[in-house]
């Protein structure tokens, strides 16, 4: 085997002793939690809105724009659910450039699984402390799951890992809700396959253990537009997309049929201002069919302190050093608009 083993890392009970939660936290999940599967049951009207950064690369910006949430969320509280991204692993199209905070705690450092391991358990952990929001991160590896297992409020499980069995027989246990992607092909049977997946009881190894899972009645499709066989993107979130995953939802006993919108990625083609318009014509969806209504529980948006993108090493504060992003004055008024739009 070619490969040299560094170092041995602490296991998710080593590092969870090490920064525990306490009883507050601890209650703050369970609250969430609840409120959070209300909404994609249908028990709760709210919008859903998972929002912030494309990646968590610097924890007092990251920090400082969950702040800003929370300021607004206290505001539209009666009509939006909100729970901020804090993306801390990235996949790479090609497997090159910054991976997120999980293998580089700095970007414009070496790789440092330790220090990563670390700096995402205390960055969710600050976060819940401080603003009390739980947030979301997405699952690039099932086996650090277990690292922020106690703390984290929402998994999206990536347009390339959606086939994966690993992955899907992970979030069919993790006790949380699970936003699945179509795939980057856009084939949304792969998708509903990985619903179904996750919505069943499975015995696997994970971590060494031989489980068993009871199924995750809050595994739901996340629509993030895809690419064709040209390598251009096409939008899945219109009217009649989100028609065609109703019905595909009626072909088999789903628990808790539910749709996130991804605003941005292939829907935008990556131009990150479209998410405002995407956004609202995805609240227009609903208010012409009771269905679709029903259906659609909430929206993805890439959005940090400062509008667009820049490169690791260019040191604006708050600014994406992977996809583009909205910056704060355009997502806080956003923000304002989807809640009355709603």
């Amino acid at each position: 085997m070619e490969m040299e083993f560094t170092r041995k890392l602490p296991t998710p009970v080593e590092i969870k002793n090490e920064f525990p939660i306490d009883e507050k936290v601890a209650a703050l999940r369970l609250s969430r939690d609840k409120e959070l599967k209300n909404i994609l049951s249908g028990k709760s009207d709210k919008l859903l809105l998972i929002i912030g950064p494309c990646s968590a690369d610097n924890e007092d910006a990251v920090m400082e724009y969950i702040g800003r949430l929370r300021d607004v969320q206290d505001q539209v509280s009666d009509k939006i659910f909100i729970v901020p991204r804090i993306y801390t692993n990235k996949p790479r199209t090609v497997g090159l450039g910054y991976k997120g905070m999980l293998h580089q705690p700095d970007p414009e450092k070496k790789e440092d699984m330790l220090g990563g391991i670390i700096a995402i358990r205390k960055l969710h952990l600050r976060a819940a402390q401080e603003t009390g929001f739980t947030c979301a991160d997405e699952m690039l590896y099932s086996e650090n799951h277990r690292y922020l297992s106690d703390i984290i409020g929402y998994e999206a499980i990536g347009a390339r890992s959606v086939e994966d069995q690993q992955h899907r027989l992970t979030a069919s246990g993790v006790g949380i809700p699970v936003g699945m992607k179509n795939p980057t092909g856009g084939d949304i049977t792969v998708m509903m396959n990985s619903i179904t997946a996750a919505q069943s009881g499975h015995t696997f190894l994970f971590r060494g253990w031989e489980v068993t899972t009871k199924g995750n009645p809050y595994a739901h499709a996340i629509l993030r537009g895809y690419v064709d066989k040209f390598g251009r993107s096409h939008a899945n979130y219109h009217y009649e997309d989100l028609r065609d995953l109703y019905e595909a939802y009626q072909e088999k006993e789903y628990a808790n049929p539910a749709v996130i919108v991804d605003a941005n990625h292939s829907n935008s083609g990556k131009k990150y201002l479209e998410q405002i318009r995407i956004s609202k014509d995805v609240i227009h969806s609903c208010k012409m069919s009771g269905d679709i209504r029903g259906l659609v529980k909430g929206l993805m948006i890439e959005s940090y302190l400062e509008d667009g993108a820049q490169k690791i090493g260019e040191g604006c504060f708050g600014k994406s050093i992977t996809d583009p992003c909205l910056g704060w004055t355009k997502t806080e008024r956003l923000i304002y608009e989807l809640a009355e739009l709603w």
